[in-house]
């Protein structure tokens, strides 16, 4: 369980109202409800509330059945993840010894709560990352020329489905997939045309990769090494979050254990050799698009950093050393305060995590870092220009909440891969946000609401709630071995779903305001692309010395088999793979044959049934 030392003050749940609440059947009672409001405010509920709402009664947003009606039968409103929100939010919905000083702080300082950063982003805007890959690696070179050309200040590579399972494009598993949803990688080959005429030393890159993401970091660094670039100097991050993969995602191929040991392989090696690279980025954001509430997702993604963390002290590191490169991902959904107060949680929440749980005492180890990409689950293929609005909406939410990078999804993504024009309009609603609307040249500019920072407390408690579950399970590999977290997540989206159904939750021009429309233009990827991959793997296992690469392997498997230590006098453990997965792939070995090699020591997951 989470211990805090002495003086550090933990949320404190709301309290219960020492005077007694008028009838339970009037609409003024959440005046009086777990709350302590002030002699004016009783005074406005009776004298003015009461009044109104007799003469006007509230209208719920969406049908008025099932979740817009409370047990009286008066309209409830809620957040999309259907927490009850109040009609008007005053001192009397913080905690009675509520203070800036205690629980918001100052930019820059713990707790956090109002940004890592004293300027916010006066000193440096956040990155515009737009996430891109498609087909072939040549013409997803050219859309990040492209991407960057307009503005772009940062790269995320989407990798195809192949890629994403750690096969080939020429397996009979890619048949149907290559290229389709991200780019096919196959080889250093590939990642050298990837990233051709792109300074790596200068340009951030970040990689959605999981499974085989020690395998693309491999092909990435040696990339870089060719470019002449200093493995010191370059900066990004790859996702390399297998948890989520169980819980939310499914994009796994070894057992939880095994998967463990890859990831810490890759903090010892990232601690060492790239001082600058994120190892990891916690991801939080495909809890959400499988159907997580904004609390849910908040409390699995910050314990997963927990799971990390407790799995690399076992292995004997330091977490002073691999701490400062954790960094996290988020999603931006539709509920603008409810997002922003999620952010805000998440610093708290991390910093105290770090220091009283696991003793940290580097103040880079204290600071939540997180990447932000609006809500694709959120965009309907019904009228899809409207995206653009919904994105808006989103991106301005994680700016309010200070993330570091952020990524704006297309609007015609419901329907296939961003046509250029959509890519585009992306990157503006970003720069919109950063040069025009204002809301960056001050830190935390929403600091302060009683709404905001009632709905912060509540998500910080709420976590709090989670952590003691999944500690009570043994942590979250035990509790996915369970099916915990799926099963919450499949009860939220089970839930968020009758409501769209009941038109509770109203999706505009999806379940109400519909329209007949044409289909608009979409960028259509056909089998060429694995047709012409194919031919390049034929060509490359003819070139390459095929012995070496099968030297590369043979070592790799031996390594992979052995219980790995931390090392000692600077060097990394001598069962580490990463050193013997850049062998690899510097002799061409392929994704698919490094990670078939990987399965031979360590087998495939199958998934424990969710019912």
């Amino acid at each position: 369980m989470i211990e805090l030392e002495a003086g550090v003050r933990m949320p404190k749940k709301l309290s219960r109202p020492s005077n007694q609440p008028p009838v339970a059947e009037s609409p003024i009672v959440d005046v009086f409800e777990n709350r302590h409001p002030s002699e004016a405010e009783k005074s406005w509920a009776e004298k003015t509330l009461a009044p109104t709402l007799e003469k006007n009664p509230e209208r719920p947003i969406g049908a008025p059945t099932g979740v817009n009606l409370d047990e009286h039968g008066h309209a409830r409103f809620t957040t999309i993840s259907g927490v009850p929100i109040r009609r008007l939010y005053t001192q009397a919905d913080l905690p009675e010894d509520w203070s800036e000083e205690d629980y918001l702080g100052l930019p820059g300082e713990p707790p956090y709560t109002r940004g890592i950063h004293a300027t916010g982003y006066r000193g440096k805007l956040y990155t515009m990352r737009q996430f891109s890959g498609f087909a072939s690696p040549e013409e997803t070179n050219q859309r990040y020329k492209y991407l960057l050309e307009h503005g772009g200040s940062g790269l995320s590579v989407a990798f195809d489905l192949p890629t994403l399972m750690g096969y080939d494009s020429d397996h009979p598993a890619s048949e149907g997939e290559v290229g389709k949803c991200g780019v096919a990688i196959d080889s250093l080959e590939d990642m050298e045309i990837l990233f051709g005429g792109i300074d790596l030393e200068k340009t951030t890159v970040s990689m959605t990769i999981n499974s085989p993401a020690s395998v693309l970091w491999a092909m990435y660094l040696v990339v870089a090494e060719k470019q002449g670039a200093d493995w010191k100097k370059i900066s990004g991050t790859i996702q390399n979050d297998i948890l989520k993969e169980y819980i939310a995602q499914k994009e796994y191929i070894y057992p939880p254990a095994p998967s463990m040991r890859l990831v810490i392989d890759t903090f010892e090696f990232g601690s060492k050799f790239t001082p600058r690279f994120n190892t990891i980025s916690i991801s939080g954001y495909h809890i959400r698009e499988a159907g997580s509430t904004a609390l849910q997702e908040l409390a699995f993604t910050l314990y997963d950093g927990v799971e990390y963390v407790e799995w690399a002290r076992r292995r004997g590191l330091d977490v002073d050393e691999f701490g400062p490169r954790l960094s996290f991902f988020f999603n931006a959904h539709n509920d603008f305060f409810e997002e922003i107060a999620k952010y805000r949680a998440a610093r708290k929440i991390w910093y105290r995590v770090m220091k009283d749980r696991f003793g940290a005492k580097n103040q880079r180890t204290w600071l939540m870092r997180f990447h932000t990409q609006t809500a694709g689950v959120s965009l309907p293929a019904q009228q899809p220009m409207n995206n653009i609005a919904r994105v808006a909406i989103q991106a301005l939410a994680a700016v309010l909440g200070g993330t570091q990078s952020l990524h704006t999804d297309s609007y015609d993504e419901a329907l296939a891969l961003p046509t250029e024009e959509a890519a585009r309009i992306a990157l503006r609603t970003q720069q919109i946000i950063a040069y025009e609307s204002g809301v960056t040249q001050t830190v935390d500019p929403l600091g302060g609401s009683y709404f905001l920072e009632n709905l912060t407390l509540q998500m910080e408690n709420g976590a709090f709630d989670y952590f003691g579950k999944l500690d009570a399970m043994g942590g979250m590999v035990k509790a996915i071995e369970r099916g915990y977290p799926q099963k919450e997540i499949a009860e939220a989206s089970y839930q968020y779903q009758r409501a769209v159904e009941a038109r509770e939750k109203v999706i505009v021009g999806a379940n109400e305001f519909v329209i007949e429309e044409e289909s608009p233009h979409i960028l259509y990827i056909d089998e060429s692309v694995a047709r012409q991959q194919s031919a390049k793997l034929k060509t490359l296992r003819a070139r390459r010395s095929n012995e070496g690469v099968q030297r590369a392997l043979d070592a790799l498997k031996k390594a992979a088999s052995q219980e790995p230590q931390a090392g000692t006098n600077g060097n990394v453990s001598s069962a580490n793979t990463m050193p013997y997965i850049v062998d690899a792939v510097r002799a061409y070995a392929t994704v698919g044959e490094i990670c078939e090699a990987l399965r031979q020591v360590y087998g495939t997951y199958t998934e424990v049934s969710v019912t």
